[in-house]
């Protein structure tokens, strides 16, 4: 029977995500006319946004404590109203400086807020018979945010201009995400430091045992290393391609409204990916699904470096499917990993930790790709490190699954 309680608190956290990163995924046609508004270098734009992610991935660690010790409900609902007032101030940039503290600083501490951590954390506490589908239907609401927010970011900028977009924005993000996070903090979340759902018995037998470690004994084992090293590189590669997709289009004589709505394929690709991969990694090994979704990332950055080689009509598209479903899987599957190891009452901490990495990553990589663009003009150097990043995350978690194996191998060994 299915449970309504589970199913709304399921629609609820993915409907915050899809507003909360919908916003990120916006920054891209935000970029796009601030540059021709202020003719502002790309590094400087990319830069925001590098600060933008490193500011929320530094709020991670902290994010993830409080929910250690509190409802992630409560939490979100603090940075879905913070949410709102943040994007309104967002309205009043005139300087670079302003960028940088405005969208960078505030803007992302309440994305941080409201965002990923206390989701996931609040999935791990509820679904852990079904951790990956769980994780995969939740973080699908970002690629609805892309399919809604970022094409509707570009209309409200066509129709009324930039700063009243981000005022639209602000006011309802924070008439939506507020209310939904309330209804998860009232509906039942399993109290603070309560052990998770046993995983039901149909899972892989291979799957590591979870063990309840802090932080800092969890940073004691390779696995963990192996992980952060996925959550570090794999964002590096993704969000190089989230950041300056728009702009390579729109180099390349795509209109800024097409290309807002390439984002938008981008995201509902995700949800298939993001959804299939989760509910794959619950019956097969979850670092099989993984490296599925990092080949098919790589397929998709080929595509997009062929529509600046010979550009068409269904070539972005191309890319925009390919992309999306690959880069989905990997972004859904990291914290799977990280449960699979370390669930248990420091499960906040380690996935803070974690998110910390992907944001070093996402902040380092559209940064380095806008820097060498102004020095060339040309996107293939970043686009092609970000393949080889790519390859670097499926790397780092084939191995942490080779020493699942060997540990698994040692412990039956000692049974027999």
């Amino acid at each position: 029977m299915i449970d309504r309680n589970r199913v709304l608190s399921l629609a609820a956290l993915g409907l915050v995500l899809a507003l909360a990163y919908g916003i990120w995924y916006a920054y891209s046609v935000f970029m796009v006319v601030l540059l021709q508004e202020f003719g502002w270098s790309r590094s400087v734009l990319a830069g925001a946004f590098s600060v933008f992610t490193l500011v929320h991935g530094v709020f991670n660690p902290l994010v993830g404590m409080l929910c250690d010790r509190v409802r992630p409900g409560r939490l979100m609902a603090a940075g879905g109203a913070a949410l709102g007032f943040a994007l309104w101030f967002d309205s009043y940039i005139s300087t670079p400086l302003e960028l940088y503290f405005l969208f960078g600083v505030l803007t992302a501490v309440a994305v941080a807020s409201c965002g990923w951590v206390p989701a996931v954390i609040e999935v791990q506490r509820r679904f852990q018979d079904r951790l990956g589908l769980a994780l995969g239907i939740v973080s699908a609401g970002v690629g609805v945010g892309m399919i809604l927010v970022v094409p509707l970011s570009q209309a409200l900028i066509d129709a009324l201009g930039w700063r009243t977009a981000f005022r639209v924005l602000g006011v309802l993000f924070a008439a939506i995400i507020v209310p939904c996070s309330l209804y998860l903090a009232r509906s039942g979340t399993p109290r603070v430091g309560a052990s998770p759902e046993p995983a039901a018995a149909s899972l892989p037998s291979t799957r590591p045992a979870a063990r309840s470690l802090s932080l800092a004994d969890a940073a004691g084992t390779a696995p963990f290393w192996l992980i952060m090293a996925a959550y570090f590189f794999g964002s590096l590669s993704s969000q190089t391609l989230h950041v300056h997709q728009v702009a390579f289009l729109v180099d390349h004589g795509i209109a800024a409204m097409v290309a807002a709505a390439v984002v938008g394929v981008v995201g509902g690709a995700s949800v298939v990916g993001k959804i299939g991969g989760g509910w794959l990694s619950d019956r097969i090994d979850r670092e099989f699904v993984y490296a599925g979704g990092i080949v098919i990332m790589v397929l998709g950055i080929g595509a997009l470096m062929l529509v600046g080689a010979m550009p068409s009509v269904w070539g972005p598209y191309a890319y925009a499917v390919l992309f999306g479903m690959g880069y989905s899987v990997t972004a859904a599957l990291t914290p799977a990993l990280s449960a699979d190891r370390f669930s248990g009452e420091h499960f906040g901490s380690i996935v803070g930790a974690g998110m910390f990495c992907s944001a070093l990553g996402s902040a380092l990589g559209p940064w380095m790709a806008g820097w060498q663009f102004d020095a060339t003009g040309s996107y293939t150097v970043p686009f092609a490190a970000a393949v080889v990043f790519a390859g670097i995350a499926g790397g780092a978690v084939w191995m942490a699954r080779k020493l699942r194996l060997e540990a698994s191998a040692l412990t039956a060994s000692g049974r027999a």
